[in-house]
């Protein structure tokens, strides 16, 4: 051992905190949080993998930062001990015994002489070179602006910019970057920035720089020298608790929906809650306008009574702590009267038309440059919707009611001014038109569900017309070949596909799938549609069951479900998403059971068998007279006995009584392995036997190819 080895492991054993800060112009707000928690797992997988591991990791994120604190990390990594095989002896040496070209070269990729190396023989006896050492572990500080720079290159930022006369890019233009370890820092320059020691603070309350004595000060001296309240998290629940606190004081309660306060959280670095108020004649409008026009053009909070009636205040949250608060209040509620009534204008000049009125002005208006207009759209999904309504037991004059107004309230002044009411304010104006409440309920369901864990539609009207929608745009899009690529998914089809998943199987709606898929892709305007109608249909099924797959998949702990299982009743291709399910709840019963996980290994040993044996072998019909083993025999009989009633359970969907028909056949199928040769050297006694593993197979095919399973 070196003279230095124990200060060498000392310098491994240190340990220090590491602050890594990236100090910008205002970061995009609804990107903050995923940005933030992007740089803190890309960081930290970064060093793990080159063997640097923190103690504890935290993130930080403001509207003009990123920053990481990564508590006792190893200033250097651990030393490698190397181990590599090198040429066959009798290949690095020459008759004489002297080094060849192979040696030398496998020496030097050592950086060790010849005479150094070690020699090691494989399990076949061959002797190799080989050679044993110790790699050194990098300093921290030499490997960090490399990690960091890679995990801030990986970020998810949709557009990258430029600034000055850089060529690097970024999110938004860098101003600072703190890079300290312990109380040293860490050389480096990102994005034309040099590393240092210097913070800044809030913008405007503290924009002198801040010196940091360590990594651990960071958040502490933000708060109280930098006015700046650095943890998104703990921002987060500061914003909630004010405005929750604000709102009782004026009587009330806050709307906080969750996106708004995420988005308010990334907007401001030392939040302060101030209240407004507007004028009680713009209750009238409807819910849905007011909150749209607080939360998403003014960020602002809404105030409601105990029963849900909205007040006529609101709660801002400003990012300073202003000496004369007023002057803010004033500023925000001059800033939401003209909205309310620009908003209460719309509303008045939308019902001076009924809803119809707008149907003929959709024929004008392109939904696709290849698909036509939202017109014919209509047509489409309304033709689509009365196919489902009529499955699913729904009024077909209410189902042609509502395709024919779902898609009008597009060409309305409200929804013009706020596209993420579309729908909703149809409903609003279809009941003022005197509609039925089914089909305006229809009109605003028809979107539904917008997205994970969202609201189903309450009625078979509203299921019939969101199935529709989703169809039709799925045909449509896939039919011009724009389905989505990688994470672009521009016309929104994978919410698509889960939603058609979530509304069949959550309300058990029995329909044919692929029937319904057919008649969306032929009814689409492309002049060749009808050759590849088949193709198309079928990959959009594959789409949607691939979404299925996910869902199921998300909670295969609870509900038992593997891969191997989806895939064995996939296999199968049932038209109908229930009947998909149905089939797979059986199954896990089945494989439950011992004559299940048997019997499933059974089946690929027969898949084996039967993919390996010539076709014309397997395909022929039993010959009882050719049964000549009792073992045989027995199994012949087994599925006489067994296989109509199994057929007609199949036939009726009662998988799992089939299933348990088809259990007790495990005696005879281990006794037929076990005493039969089904290769036999006769060709007639190997084709019967053939056969007859194909009838087995054939019964257990009908519902589920248990040969994808594990066995």
């Amino acid at each position: 051992m070196s003279d230095d080895a124990p200060g060498k492991r000392a310098t491994q054993r240190a340990r220090r905190d590491l602050l890594v800060e990236l100090g910008t112009e205002e970061l995009p707000p609804k990107a903050l949080r995923t940005l933030e928690l992007a740089l803190l797992e890309g960081l930290q997988s970064r060093l793990q993998q080159a063997g640097v591991n923190a103690q504890r990791v935290e993130s930080f994120a403001t509207p003009r930062r990123l920053a990481v604190l990564l508590t006792q990390l190893p200033v250097r990594q651990p030393d490698q001990l190397i181990r590599r095989r090198g040429p066959p002896v009798s290949v690095a040496f020459d008759q004489s015994g002297e080094p060849t070209r192979a040696a030398s070269a496998f020496a030097q990729s050592c950086s060790v002489e010849v005479s150094a190396l070690g020699r090691e023989r494989d399990a076949r006896g061959t002797e190799y070179l080989s050679f044993e050492g110790i790699r050194p572990g990098a300093e921290l500080q030499t490997l960090l602006p490399r990690l960091l720079q890679e995990a801030l290159d990986a970020l998810p930022v949709p557009k990258r910019m430029r600034w000055g006369s850089l060529e690097v890019q970024f999110v938004r233009p860098v101003h600072w970057l703190v890079l300290l370890l312990g109380r040293e820092i860490v050389p480096a320059e990102l994005y034309g920035t040099r590393s240092g020691n210097l913070t800044f603070g809030h913008r405007f309350m503290a924009p002198a720089a801040l010196r940091l004595s360590s990594p651990a000060s960071y958040a502490k001296t933000l708060l109280t020298r930098g006015k700046v309240m650095a943890p998104f998290q703990a921002r987060r629940a500061h914003i909630r608790a004010e405005v929750e606190r604000l709102a009782e004081r004026l009587g009330g309660q806050a709307v906080l929906e969750e996106a708004l306060l995420d988005e308010v959280t990334a907007l401001v670095e030392w939040p302060v809650a101030l209240d407004g108020a507007f004028e009680p004649r713009f209750l009238v409008l409807p819910r849905e306008v007011l909150l749209a026009t607080l939360q998403a053009h003014q960020r602002c909070f809404a105030v409601q009574e105990r029963s849900g009636a909205l007040l006529p205040r609101f709660i801002t949250v400003s990012n300073i702590e202003s000496p004369d608060p007023d002057v803010i209040r004033a500023g925000n509620e001059r800033v939401v009267r003209p909205r309310l009534t620009d908003a209460a204008f719309f509303w008045d000049q939308d019902r001076k038309h009924p809803l119809r009125s707008h149907r003929a002005g959709l024929d004008n208006v392109s939904y696709q440059a290849a698909l036509g207009s939202i017109g014919a759209r209509i047509e489409r999904i309304a033709s689509l919707a009365r196919s489902i309504g009529a499955r699913v037991e729904a009024t077909r004059e209410h189902i042609e009611r509502a395709a024919e107004l779902a898609k009008c309230d597009l060409l309305t002044l409200m929804v013009g001014e706020f596209p993420e009411l579309q729908g909703l304010m149809g409903r609003h104006y279809a009941l003022a038109d005197g509609e039925p409440a089914v089909v305006a309920d229809a009109i605003a369901e028809h979107y539904l569900p917008k997205g994970a864990g969202d609201a189903l539609p309450s009625s078979r009207v509203g299921d019939a017309l969101a199935l529709a929608d989703k169809l039709d745009s799925l045909a449509g899009i896939f039919a011009i070949g724009q389905k989505p690529t990688g994470t672009r998914d521009p016309f929104g089809l994978r919410r698509a596909a889960i939603g058609i998943v979530r509304i069949v199987l959550e309300h058990r709606l029995e329909l044919d799938l692929v029937a319904l898929l057919d008649q969306a892709v032929r009814a689409q305007p492309l002049p060749d549609i009808a050759a590849r109608a088949e193709g198309i249909g079928s990959e959009i099924y594959d789409y949607i069951l691939e979404r299925l797959r996910a869902q199921y998949l998300e909670h295969a702990a609870q509900n038992g479900i593997s891969t191997e299982l989806f895939d064995a009743v996939l296999a199968t291709r049932p038209a109908s998403l229930l009947d998909f399910d149905e089939r797979v709840r059986a199954l896990i019963d089945f494989l439950a059971r011992p004559e299940g996980a048997s019997l499933a290994s059974a089946n690929k040993r027969i898949a084996n068998i039967l993919r390996k044996s010539d076709a014309a072998q397997s395909s022929g019909a039993l010959d009882a007279a050719l049964l000549r083993l009792p073992a045989e025999r027995a199994l012949s009989e087994a599925l006489q006995a067994l296989s109509t009633a199994v057929v007609a359970d199949t036939e009726a969907r009662a998988y799992g009584r089939a299933l348990d028909r088809l259990a007790a056949l495990r005696p005879a199928v281990d006794r037929f392995f076990d005493e039969v040769l089904v290769n036999d050297p006769d060709p007639a006694l190997r084709r019967n036997r053939m056969a007859l593993l194909s009838q087995l197979r054939a019964l257990f095919a009908g519902i589920a190819e248990l040969s994808c399973l594990p066995g």
